[in-house]
C-alpha cells in the first residue's frame, strides 16, 4: 500500500493523498479541508482524524502545530432533553 492510499477519517474514507491534493491547492486549515473533503463530519466528529490531519499540514506546509485552528464542533445530531443531561431521567 502506498503511502497516499491510507485512509486518515474512516467515517468520510479520505486519504493522505486526498489531504494533500487539498493542501496542494492551498487549503492549510482543519476547517478548510473539513469543508472541502467533509474529513471530521462522521459519527467522530473529527476526534480520530483531526490530530492527523494536523500533523499532515504541518508537515507539508512548516506551519506550526500550536498555530493550526482546531475544527470547528458541532452540536449532536440528535437532541438529548435536559432531564437526561442533568441525570434526572433514565434513557428512553
Amino acid at each position: 500500500m502506498q503511502t497516499r492510499d491510507i485512509v486518515i477519517c474512516r467515517c468520510e474514507d479520505i486519504t493522505v493523498g486526498d489531504i494533500l491534493d487539498a493542501i496542494d491547492i492551498g487549503l492549510t486549515s482543519l476547517n478548510e479541508i473539513k469543508h472541502h473533503l467533509r474529513a471530521g463530519m462522521g459519527p467522530c466528529q473529527g476526534r480520530t482524524c483531526g490530530r492527523l490531519i494536523s500533523q499532515i499540514i504541518t508537515q507539508q506546509t512548516g506551519k506550526k502545530a500550536s498555530d493550526i485552528e482546531q475544527m470547528t464542533q458541532r452540536p449532536p445530531l440528535k437532541t438529548v432533553p435536559m432531564k437526561i443531561l442533568a441525570g434526572g431521567a433514565d434513557e428512553e
